[in-house]
């Protein structure tokens, strides 16, 4: 299982069924344990959010829960968290991706070009067919994880819609869903929703020194990334916050911009290799921009992300009426860009040109 791409693998970060502890869902894992000890688990749970704060993991932990703990919880009765052993056989054959009980469902290679399809196709959800068939004999529980259900295509979700509507028995189908929105809805109701929300800083600090080490600035990749912790960790991968606080001295700049420094982030996103910080850089503009225009939405303080941010937002985004401004003009930056790419224009020219349409944006507001 590990050889193959992992469409559900976050480079430079260990995965999710390698995760042992899942930080700031609390609220989400009390809620299941509770229907465990009432003996009232239902066969479809649908685990949704924003992504990478902690969905997959904790299809993994309640996986790995459901296979190591006997109904009921045994002699000791019902277990109080979902922490399973790291020397139970089941977190080794999980870890080893040899464990009978469970099968992944995920987006698949392609056998022609050697990438990961871009959906779940109705092959990989007829597998389930051939593994309840198997493990029946068995006996015991099934778990399947499908990561994430919202990449399913039509056929696939209507052969899982079968399952579980008669679902064999002993079965537990856990559904991860950035989108919940894109499933049928026949799918969600005959589900049980726990929904996960944004790390605050401190859950962030912990996950993060959980998947990385030691790492510093905790509240920055938290206001980055929108508590997502998949997130930070691309914008750590990425120089992310070295490069929005270089977006941050620019803006500073307005209503006139220094060229010099606009061209020396523009020359930075030549190559093929730059691509993915073009992406993080177009990502960042337009963070920066939503973020000023919800200082003066809301007419609060910004919460920094780097140093200067505060200042920045209180000069350039007063009131209401400067904040939809700045909300209209994110829009249509964002928009440009990424129409710009689909027709492979130079992402430095790009970006260069987003940043004199903010300037002249920006002239224009000052009068």
């Amino acid at each position: 299982m590990a050889e193959a791409p992992e469409p559900d693998r976050i480079d430079g970060a260990p995965h999710p069924r390698d995760t042992r502890q899942l930080y700031g869902q609390d609220d989400a894992e009390q809620r299941f344990l509770d229907a465990f000890a009432q003996d009232r688990l239902h066969h479809g749970w649908l685990i949704t959010g924003p992504r990478g704060i902690g969905k997959a993991t904790l299809a993994w932990r309640l996986a790995r829960f459901l296979l190591a703990t006997e109904p009921g919880g045994g002699l000791f009765g019902a277990p109080q968290v979902l922490d399973v052993d790291p020397d139970h056989p089941v977190s080794h054959r999980i870890a080893a991706g040899s464990e009978s009980g469970l099968l992944p469902i995920r987006r698949a290679v392609d056998d022609k070009t050697g990438k990961l399809k871009t959906q779940i196709t109705v092959d990989e959800v007829r597998k389930l067919r051939d593994f309840f068939g198997l493990s029946s004999a068995e006996g015991g529980r099934r778990v399947v994880i499908v990561d994430a259900a919202d990449e399913m295509n039509a056929n696939a979700a209507n052969a899982l819609l079968k399952l579980l509507e008669e679902p064999p028995a002993g079965a537990m189908l856990l559904l991860v869903a950035h989108q919940p929105s894109r499933l049928l809805p026949t799918i969600r109701s005959r589900c049980r929703e726990l929904r996960l929300h944004p790390l605050n800083p401190d859950a962030m600090s912990r996950a993060l020194e959980q998947a990385l080490g030691e790492v510093t600035h905790a509240e920055a990749l938290a206001e980055l990334s929108g508590g997502s912790v998949g997130e930070a960790i691309r914008v750590l991968n990425g120089g992310g916050l070295e490069l929005y606080a270089a977006i941050v001295d620019i803006l500073s700049d307005l209503p006139r911009l220094s060229r010099p420094a606009v061209l020396k982030m523009c020359n930075s996103l030549g190559g093929r290799e730059a691509e993915p910080r073009f992406d993080l850089t177009v990502r960042l503009l337009d963070l920066a921009l939503a973020r000023l225009a919800r200082a003066g939405a809301t007419g609060q303080p910004l919460t920094e992300a780097v140093r200067g941010e505060a200042a920045l937002a209180a000069r350039l985004s007063p009131d209401a009426r400067a904040a939809r401004r700045w909300a209209e003009l994110a829009a249509d930056l964002g928009a440009r860009a990424r129409a710009g790419r689909a027709v492979n224009l130079d992402p430095g020219a790009l970006v260069l040109d987003m940043f004199l349409r903010l300037e002249s944006a920006a002239l224009k507001a000052a009068g």
